[in-house]
């Protein structure tokens, strides 16, 4: 039997204008030697939309694709397909790695989105009634999350003329230009907010890999938990993917090569003993 290794990526958004993924079989060659793939949020966008049968044909195809490749494929939420699965985050290596898609960070999920006060409304409504804030209540809030991002429609993320997407785009994320300071803020705050999340949910947690905010790396926090987060399919920075062993957590670029995606080179590799 094939020693266990699972290769974690995310923010794939497929079928979005914006990722490099133009067919899901560029992505098969992340399937290979890996005894389980998890697919850690933003898949896809499944949200509403003025085109909800191209949607639930998006849906059907990732779905079906993924079913047909023969390594077995876990599907975790984010915020832009909150209803693909009913997994929300996945513990590993005996709790010692956490894995959730990484919005919940964020008390308006997108804190550069131009629905961010709106979002944030509805995520006070969707906690109120939640007791408490410990350890077992990781699950619930991160429902709480998903219920409010299936409320959140799709913009630019489903428009299909090149044009009319790079203007919805800059009005969804970069306009006006002081948006950009909530992305430089929200890169710059992500890893200890991630760490202080697996401190107060996870407390046997020593790592903690996410995605959402697109910008890859490996960092040690002062808190001494590690936080990787994959990036995304996207420009200009591209993805990782985290690998867990019985023993290890490596991360690895993912290069393009061959009109396909790989696991590449090396970024970090720790022990997990």
């Amino acid at each position: 039997m094939a020693p266990e290794l699972i290769r974690i990526i995310s923010d794939v958004h497929f079928a979005d204008r914006g990722s490099r993924v133009r067919s899901l079989g560029q992505l098969r060659p992340l399937l290979e030697g890996a005894t389980l793939l998890v697919l850690n949020g933003d898949t896809l966008d499944t949200r509403p939309d003025r085109h909800a049968q191209r949607t639930g044909e998006l849906r059907s195809e990732v779905l079906a694709f993924f079913a047909s490749c023969g390594t077995p494929v876990t599907f975790l939420t984010g915020n832009h397909d909150p209803d693909l699965s009913g997994q929300h985050a996945l513990e590993f290596a005996g709790g010692r790695v956490l894995v959730t898609h990484g919005d919940v960070l964020f008390d308006t999920i997108v804190p550069w989105s131009k629905d961010a006060d709106a979002i944030r409304s509805k995520i006070v409504v969707a906690l109120a009634p939640l007791p408490g804030d410990g350890e077992d209540r990781l699950g619930d809030r991160l429902s709480a999350f998903r219920s409010v991002a299936a409320t959140i429609p799709q913009h630019h993320q489903s428009e299909r003329d090149p044009l009319r997407y790079a203007i919805r785009l800059a009005g969804d994320t970069v306009w006006p230009p002081h948006r950009v300071l909530s992305i430089l803020r929200a890169w710059r705050e992500a890893p200890g907010r991630a760490a202080a999340l697996a401190r107060r949910h996870r407390p046997r947690a020593r790592f903690i890999v996410i995605g959402h905010t697109h910008r890859p790396g490996v960092w040690r926090t002062a808190s001494g938990i590690g936080v990787v987060n994959t990036g995304s399919f996207y420009r200009p920075f591209g993805a990782m993917a985290a690998e867990i062993t019985a023993d290890r957590l490596r991360v690895r670029r993912v290069q393009f090569r061959r009109g396909a995606f790989h696991p590449g080179s090396k970024v970090a590799d720790f022990p997990l003993s």
